[in-house]
């Protein structure tokens, strides 16, 4: 049976024709290797396949899971789902995915937390590529070719009737299915001898501009969540007493001042003292915001007025560096928010970094702010130096709440990002976030709780999942975060 692409008019006729009736029977899996629309948790993959069916199903990287199969509309760019694919197949734990809107098919390896393309065809061509794309993906191969190694990493089973959980069933069976996945990865980080080198490697970002409405908040959370979904582990510090990044992740549940759970415990306690208030006690985990959820140690708007207190204690600016270091094996990287002052405040993220990011618009007040930004940063390494402790290392400018118009950028972003290097002679960052709704709406969000609109925050990714219009800024801190990990390793 040949396949003819253009019988497939929207994605359930992909699903049905490409693989159903076509691909899974020529990659010898059988109805009952394979499951259609199978859900774990906010996952939702259309078909997920087996080398070999084993019971009871098992969530590590010896299951016997193969491939996800997802399936777009022909009128769908496959490049607009690489990213939620490639977090499909490392949450899972999938070797293997194809994906295809009947126009062109492609087979993607996971890679640790990352996905290289294999092999591409287009949907015309399968038929001659058939034997190419089985010698990739086809069941009889890769049951051959799966390596167990069960000796060393203990097994922690999973009904597969559990497993197999749809919409339609019963919100703890999925939740059941994430916390022994979840128990899983905390296994293989155990028995992985690769990484015990990440102990005592954390890394301390600070996102600091004297000038406000530059998008700081914006480019901290949402940097966190890219980071968070390339398997790091990423605690947030709010350090503004306006709390933008503790409404950010969705701390603020509240709408009266006698439901306020934070003034008790946010980041004021963390340096107020260097006998109590530690990072362990004080951190909090995000709720819904993105998938995985982050760390934060909120702020409050009372911090502002511990102000003159701090001050006058010399050994308070220090405290942070202190209280990281207790849980230095417990996350890859913080990031912390500054307030636009040159106060404690701001000398305290400083003196603690490791790295400074400078987001800027580029217009003429944010750039005419720079010079004082690089005073500062002047300043507070003379304080690091006393310390014995090395330079902050700047990052960059990085070009924020920029117009994404073609003309624009071809004409005066390219003179705005000259300025920086020429006149004011700081690095500039390749990354661009651009100025676009999405990034708006997606901290906006709300659910209806009685008459009351609270307050759901999502990060730009999570948000994407509901809205497609939201991939673009997706994309653009993706490639930030990608960039900030070779910064690390490379200044």
């Amino acid at each position: 049976m040949n396949f003819n692409p253009d019988l497939c008019r929207n994605e359930s006729e992909v699903e049905s024709k490409l693989i159903v009736s076509y691909l899974l029977p020529k990659l010898g899996y059988d109805i009952e290797h394979w499951h259609q629309e199978v859900t774990f948790g906010s996952i939702r993959l259309d078909f997920l396949s087996f080398a070999a069916q084993e019971l009871p199903f098992r969530l590590d990287e010896d299951s016997p899971l193969a491939l996800v199969m997802e399936a777009k509309s022909p009128k769908q760019n496959l490049d607009r789902h690489q990213r939620k694919f490639r977090r499909y197949l490392t949450s899972m734990n999938v070797k293997y995915g194809l994906l295809t809107n009947a126009k062109e098919i492609r087979i993607y390896q996971r890679e640790g937390n990352n996905i290289k393309l294999e092999f591409n065809c287009l949907g015309i061509e399968v038929d001659e590529k058939i034997e190419e794309i089985k010698a990739l993906v086809g069941r009889e191969y890769l049951r051959q070719n799966v390596v167990y190694n069960k000796s060393e990493i203990p097994q922690k089973e999973v009904n597969v009737n559990e497993a197999i959980a749809t919409q339609s069933e019963p919100k703890e069976i999925v939740s059941n299915i994430l916390e022994n996945q979840a128990d899983l990865i905390n296994i293989e980080t155990k028995y992985n001898p690769i990484n015990q080198n990440r102990r005592n490697s954390m890394k301390v970002i600070a996102v600091y501009h004297n000038k406000g409405g530059v998008g700081k908040t914006t480019t901290v959370v949402n940097l966190a969540a890219a980071l968070v979904q390339k398997g790091k582990k990423v605690l947030i510090i709010d350090f503004d007493s306006q709390a933008n990044a503790t409404f950010a992740t969705g701390l603020v549940k509240f709408q009266f001042e006698e439901n306020d759970n934070i003034r008790s415990s946010y980041v004021y306690h963390l340096i107020e003292s260097g006998d109590f208030g530690f990072i362990s006690d004080i951190a909090r985990k995000s709720e819904f915001f993105n998938d995985p959820e982050l760390d934060i140690v909120p702020s409050h708007i009372q911090l502002i007025e511990h102000q003159d207190k701090l001050t006058k204690i010399a050994v308070s600016r220090s405290r942070l560096i202190t209280k990281l270091k207790k849980v230095e094996n417990d996350y890859d990287i913080v990031i912390i928010d500054t307030p636009p002052s040159r106060d404690i405040y701001a000398e305290i993220p400083l003196i603690t970094a490791d790295y400074l990011i400078i987001p800027s618009d580029l217009k003429p007040f944010a750039n005419q702010g720079l010079p004082t930004v690089k005073n500062f940063v002047r300043q507070v390494n003379e304080y690091r130096e006393g310390m014995r402790m090395p330079s902050l290392k700047i990052m960059g400018v990085l070009p924020s709440k920029i117009s994404p118009n073609s003309k624009f950028r071809q004409h005066t972003f390219s003179r705005q990002t000259k300025v920086i290097s020429e006149r004011y002679e700081l690095p500039l960052m390749n990354s661009i976030i651009s100025e676009r709704t999405a990034l708006s709406k997606c901290l906006n969000q709300t659910i209806k709780v009685g008459e009351l609109d609270i307050p759901n925050p999502l990060s730009i990714f999570k948000y994407s999942d509901k809205d497609a219009t939201a991939n673009d800024s997706a994309d653009e801190f993706e490639l930030l975060a990608e960039e900030v990990l070779q910064k690390m390793e490379n200044i």
